[in-house]
């Protein structure tokens, strides 16, 4: 690299090459370095990392969340693993939830003994997630459904009258190896996984999920039954009363709804009557919408304004309710078609009806209320796409296991390790990190660096001084302390 201006080279006394550059005057030293200059060595003691990992391993501990899991999976051996398997998937989590994509990053926790106890090898967490087939994995999801049942209780988001609000939606997920059992190509030309996914609003919680192969179909009515049933069975007992199939709806108010795309705009909705679950689903494009919208597209005075996600005039859009005139034969009693319109700009998707003026785009629920208010409900529906970035943000975009079931196995532990941050923010964290991104976690909270000391019999972490969260994490210990 150059030396720029009249700065000239020189070397310090170690022999480090350094500048100095000339002004008016005589000579002064500008300090370019990005750092401070050390000796490294490989071996030290009393300090700790990954804090924050510490406080989301106790809030676990607080909630019984290793205990649960242990109880679901079989003993395969004559004598008790080493490792007890529920510790062994909790620290699992932890480790997705600082950034982990395989089995091998467990290790950066194994160097941590004084904040997280005797943690499994690499090999000990591949032996347990290989072992663990589809009845067992039934019983890890009861046993995060034990524990949601009382993080909602303490839950402000879920501690209301307002019915549950379930989304389903699918995603792809690339895969760069050949070797992944049931990985196929895709319908946009990529290649590996295609996941189902359902989530509560409320939470953002990964209530059922379902891996299958690259070329499954998008609107197969059978994995949304299925994700639909992993849901409801993982919903608290009061909520999920009266919503599964075979159950007699006249016994229960509905207090569970449920969302999907245009995948979901077929006789699932049908399968949702049957267990007494409302629907909302996007609108496909068709002959009997053409002409339903036909009837009302230069009629002004029909349309009435839109509404903005915070409940403000949206001066762009306007809404209707096509019931009348569309044919609503097919669907459910009480089903309705509420259609939104918006001026269309460059680069405007697919609409429902051909225009050049206006962009349509509509939706089927069986849900009361005014046009413009369900209009927002269900263009809701988007959060799910959130849900699952953070996700693949948290190790669902690498799938580290030859064997399929193995695979869903880590699918599954994901989104146990996404569920236990978000009730960690939801019960533990205040303002921004209450919702702050996985990475953001990262960088302020899981990863922070402090130095550990023995005080009378007890171990105390100081956090380095100057951290910008440091105050944050005292509450968040204090928080997780008044958990029983």
């Amino acid at each position: 690299m150059g030396i720029r201006g009249n700065a000239r080279r020189c070397w310090d006394s170690e022999g480090v090459e350094i500048f100095r550059s000339q002004f008016a005057e005589g000579t002064s030293e500008v300090n370019v370095n990005s750092t401070v200059r050390v000796v490294v060595e490989p071996s030290g003691s009393g300090v700790v990392a990954h804090v924050g990992l510490h406080a989301l391993g106790c809030f676990a501990d607080r909630l019984g969340v290793g205990k649960s899991l242990s109880e679901r999976i079989p003993v395969a051996g004559e004598r008790l693993p080493v490792h007890d398997r529920g510790k062994v998937l909790v620290h699992g989590m932890l480790m997705l939830a600082g950034g982990g994509e395989a089995c091998s990053d467990i290790e950066y926790l194994r160097g941590q003994g004084a904040l997280f106890g005797s943690v499994g090898s690499d090999t000990t967490l591949y032996r347990t997630l290989t072992g663990i087939d589809a009845p067992t994995r039934a019983g890890l999801w009861e046993a995060m459904a034990q524990v949601r049942s009382e993080v909602w209780s303490r839950a402000g988001a879920t501690t209301g009258s307002d019915p549950v609000i379930l989304d389903i939606d699918a995603s792809l997920h690339e895969i760069h190896s050949e070797n992944k059992e049931h990985a196929a190509a895709h319908f946009k030309r990529g290649y590996g996984f295609h996941p189902i996914y359902c989530t509560a609003d409320a939470t953002g919680e990964v209530l059922g999920v379902k891996l299958r192969p690259g070329n499954a179909g998008s609107n197969t009515i059978g994995d949304h039954e299925a994700v639909l049933d992993q849901a409801i069975a993982g919903l608290p007992a009061d909520i999920a009363l009266g919503h599964r199939k075979g159950d007699d709806p006249a016994l229960v108010k509905r207090s569970v709804w449920v969302r999907t795309d245009s995948a979901g705009c077929t006789n699932f909705v049908w399968r949702c009557r049957e267990r007494n679950i409302g629907f909302s689903v996007v609108a496909r494009s068709n002959a009997k919408v053409y002409a339903a919208i036909s009837h009302v597209a230069h009629d002004s005075q029909l349309w009435t304004p839109a509404l903005t996600q915070t409940g403000a005039v949206d001066p762009r859009a306007e809404v209707i309710d096509l019931t009348e005139h569309a044919d609503m034969t097919a669907w459910p009693s009480g089903t309705r078609l509420i259609v939104r319109r918006e001026r269309r700009h460059p680069g405007a998707q697919h609409s429902l009806f051909p225009s050049l003026e206006y962009r349509y785009w509509g939706h089927y629920t069986d849900a009361e209320g005014d046009p413009a208010e369900l209009d927002v409900h269900m263009r809701a529906h988007a959060h799910v796409e959130d849900n699952i970035r953070r996700l693949k943000d948290s190790g669902a975009q690498r799938f580290p296991f030859s064997s399929f079931e193995a695979n869903q196995t880590w699918l599954d532990l994901v989104c146990f390790a996404d569920t236990l941050v978000r009730w960690f923010q939801h019960l533990c964290c205040d303002g921004n990190l209450a919702k702050a991104e996985p990475k953001t976690l990262r960088w302020k909270l899981w990863h922070t660096p402090a130095r550990i000391i023995t005080r009378a019999r007890r171990q105390i972490i100081r956090i380095i001084e100057g951290w910008p969260t440091a105050t944050d994490i005292e509450n968040i210990y204090k928080q997780i302390a008044l958990i029983t």
